[in-house]
């Protein structure tokens, strides 16, 4: 079907209405975003240089790190500068770009996440096989599995909207690009898009966490054959990824495991995944990694000495 529109600008209403109100918000998410970038960044380049974090788990972490600073650079850069305009708006063409990016980065996310406990499966419970199991191919095969089930994921939820008429009104009652925002402007009947969305993100939510937490079930029972300093380790690492999990996975399956619709709540649960969490995980890791903690004192540490030199 050829995509018929009158609208080709949209006008977002923006998180709140009051100037003011905005004001206080771009105080507040401006250096919550550049904490991510750097956080996150430091946490890519900590990875890469430091010999001591070679090992397949933080490998996957400097990714989930780039993909972290990605993710959240489709929404909040824009969404940070619009909080200091009164009118808001954005192409048709750049809110379906914006879209795209945020889905593939979203999904991408997601299986790392997955993929991330499944490395932590095989560590505990198959450590004789580790390094066969978990070689630097199958890591780097992994990781290019994630980037690509992103990409077919978000090029699904783009053919869906792309053919879309869109002929009026052109307020998008949000405060970035999405979905269900977007379906409620379009000219057509939208249910079977919303039921193709519902699928395509909402079941790779659902079975996405139904793995993560049967891997989990099964590590925690084989924890009980290890050392109490090994359950230990292993409990502390864990629980970092389940925290990251439940912050990440929660918000997702809320607004995306139901039908096209959009809630007064959903603006604010989506601030909290698409500002707030991003910052979150590289704090996360770090304060129960000993590792990362070590390793970042070390390399910059360094890095500072030697600037005084």
């Amino acid at each position: 079907m050829v995509r018929s529109n009158n609208v080709t600008e949209l006008i977002i209403t923006g998180l709140f209405q009051d100037l003011e109100v905005q004001r206080v918000c771009f105080v507040v998410f401006l250096p919550v975003y550049v904490a991510t970038v750097v956080g996150n960044g430091l946490i890519v380049l900590t990875v890469i240089i430091s010999k001591s974090l070679h090992s397949p788990m933080y490998f996957f972490l400097s990714y989930l790190s780039l993909v972290e600073i990605s993710y959240s650079s489709t929404v909040v850069p824009k969404f940070i500068t619009d909080l200091l305009t009164k009118i808001k708006t954005i192409s048709l063409d750049g809110c379906l770009t914006q879209i795209f990016f945020f889905h593939f980065f979203g999904v991408t996310e997601i299986i790392l996440l997955t993929v991330m406990a499944y490395d932590r499966y095989v560590a505990i419970c198959k450590p004789l096989h580790y390094t066969t199991m978990m070689s630097q191919a199958v890591c780097h095969f992994l990781v290019a599995g994630s980037w690509l089930g992103g990409i077919i994921h978000s090029m699904v939820q783009i053919l869906v909207t792309v053919q879309l008429p869109f002929c009026g009104p052109n307020v998008i009652d949000y405060y970035f690009c999405d979905l269900h925002p977007l379906f409620k402007l379009a000219c057509t009947d939208t249910s079977v898009e919303g039921v193709i969305v519902l699928a395509n993100s909402g079941l790779i939510s659902v079975f996405s966490f139904f793995i993560l937490v049967s891997s989990y079930i099964i590590i925690l029972v084989n924890l009980r054959n290890h050392s109490a300093e090994g359950r230990r380790k292993a409990l502390s690492t864990c629980a970092s990824h389940i925290t990251v999990v439940l912050l990440f996975f929660g918000p997702a399956i809320f607004l995306y495991m139901r039908p096209s619709s959009t809630f007064t709540e959903d603006k604010l649960v989506a601030v909290f995944y698409t500002v707030i969490t991003p910052m979150l995980n590289p704090i996360i890791y770090t304060l129960r990694n000993a590792e990362v903690k070590n390793a970042m004192r070390r390399l910059w540490g360094k890095k500072v000495n030697s600037g005084m030199e």
